[in-house]
């Protein structure tokens, strides 16, 4: 048997509908309002505050990373060296990611994401000594410094961006979160077109651009600041934020086991798993096949395709064009697989090909261009919606920032975890027809169980609908007792 989830607990769904149902206005209930809920909120102790404060973090650290790995492993010449470098990485991000929970009851969440920006500099600045002398020993430092922030960085960011807004508008706030990510993506891109755009063969990029990238990275500590912990945030109905600290390591660890063997993140794991794997896949095609300039060009490309693709997962998911919630999860949802099924059956087509013609992709040759140019951006346009539904998913399972800390920690272990062994087959390295095809084995594994999560949470919110047609008649009946006084 499986623990109780949130899924699962009636009790917290009725807290759920109680935290995100804005009362009806009454003649009965007018008194009643908390103040808090009628004194105007400090723009800065807002929930959106928060998700921009988390979002220029984004941008600096991890979405300047983004950006480097966007022109193919680094901008760099050598694929094998970067991706033995991102696999060393993402293994260090995978066991630091379950040290979120431990450190935000330590020092809070506000700290414990602007130390998570701290070793994403030093990344930057191995690629940049490699690019300029051949070096590799800060390219593997830079890497163990970055993995050991940024798993930290990783759990927190995704609790704060899940946790924090209201329910209402969760799917646009995480689209929010991840639009300053892909900003990063932007202006690198950006960046490194204006410098490389006469490169019309396969090497690496200009030197200039790293010192560009550190300087942007050194500011994601300084932004942390500005948070503030989930105990001096109020959202939108004047209500506060849970999330206790000072909990005990040892009652921590025991929530933890639990949650890791609940339903909910068992029938997560293999989209979280699958949606990792996959990461490695995108840069090490772009290096293999396209010249710099065209490199360039797809990081920037693929920032703004990302970013609509988020945005449109995340609107399908929030906005009313069906008062029925049910059938817009599950709208987004059959969207997502159509999208992913097509990407990786044209992938292994393509791949196919490409392991017999080994082609050097430029813009200049419209003819060749274009498919396989078109393939890089259905691969980006598929993880943005994807990566927007499953933390959308993940933001469902519970309202509290203390409670999304543990599931993001969890399920972004395991999404590191296969980022790393990703990037290690990589590194080896395997055949791109090979690993297009486990990429598309590994979707259809993941299929049944990421229909399943998804019928998760429908079921929540039908008993959530339930439960506030049972209170609007309770408070209906109220009222029609008063008038009768009267």
């Amino acid at each position: 048997m499986f623990p109780k989830s949130s899924f699962d607990q009636k009790g917290a769904v009725e807290a759920d509908v109680r935290r995100e149902t804005p009362r009806q206005p009454s003649p009965i209930d007018l008194g009643n309002v908390p103040p808090s809920a009628r004194d105007p909120i400090p723009f800065f102790r807002s929930t959106l505050f928060q998700i921009l404060v988390v979002g220029l973090c984004a941008f600096c650290a991890p979405g300047i990373w983004s950006a480097m790995n966007g022109l193919g492993v680094g901008g760099s010449q050598s694929p094998d060296l970067v991706n033995a470098a991102n696999a060393l990485l993402y293994a260090f991000m995978t066991l630091t990611c379950f040290v979120g929970p431990f450190l935000t009851n330590l020092i809070g969440f506000r700290w414990t994401l602007a130390v998570g920006a701290l070793g994403y500099p030093l990344y930057a600045a191995g690629l940049y000594v490699n690019n300029r002398t051949g070096g590799t020993w800060l390219v593997y430092f830079g890497s163990v410094a970055c993995g050991i922030s940024a798993g930290v960085f990783y759990s927190v960011e995704g609790a704060i961006a899940t946790g924090y807004p209201e329910n209402h508008k969760r799917g646009r706030y995480v689209a929010t979160w991840f639009t300053f990510r892909n900003f990063g993506m932007i202006i690198g891109g950006a960046i490194s077109l204006a410098l490389n755009h006469k490169v019309n063969q396969k090497g690496k990029v200009g030197y200039e651009l790293y010192l560009a990238f550190i300087g942007i990275q050194c500011l994601g500590f300084f932004f942390g600041l500005f948070l503030s912990n989930p105990d001096k945030v109020m959202r939108n109905d004047g209500s506060r934020i849970e999330a206790p600290r000072g909990i005990h390591w040892r009652t921590e660890l025991i929530e933890m086991w639990k949650l890791l063997r609940s339903r909910s993140i068992l029938l997560l794991t293999p989209l979280f798993w699958y949606f990792g794997w996959i990461q490695a896949y995108p840069g090490t095609y772009l290096a293999t096949y396209f010249s710099v300039r065209s490199r360039a060009l797809g990081s920037f490309a693929a920032a703004i395709v990302s970013t609509f693709s988020t945005w449109i997962g995340g609107s399908l998911v929030d906005l009313p064009w069906s008062t029925n919630r049910q059938t817009r999860a599950l709208a987004t949802y059959s969207l997502i697989v159509c999208l992913n099924t097509a990407t990786w059956i044209w992938a292994v087509i393509i791949q196919n090909e490409y392991r017999f013609t080994l082609p050097v992709l430029d813009w200049a040759f419209q003819s060749e261009f274009g498919r396989g140019f078109g393939l890089y951006m259905l691969e980006r346009a598929s993880l943005g919606m994807i990566e927007n539904f499953i933390y959308w998913t993940i933001g469902n399972l519970s309202d509290s920032p203390g409670d999304q800390i543990r599931y993001s920690s969890l399920l972004r272990g395991i999404e590191t975890a296969a980022v790393a062994v990703g990037f290690g087959i990589q590194a080896v390295p395997t055949p791109l027809i090979a690993t297009a095809s486990i990429n598309c084995g590994l979707w259809f594994i993941a299929l049944p169980f990421s229909y399943f999560a998804t019928v998760q949470v429908v079921k929540k919110f039908k008993e959530q609908d339930r439960m506030l047609d049972r209170m609007l008649d309770r408070t209906q009946e109220g009222v029609g007792i008063v008038g009768q006084n009267v």
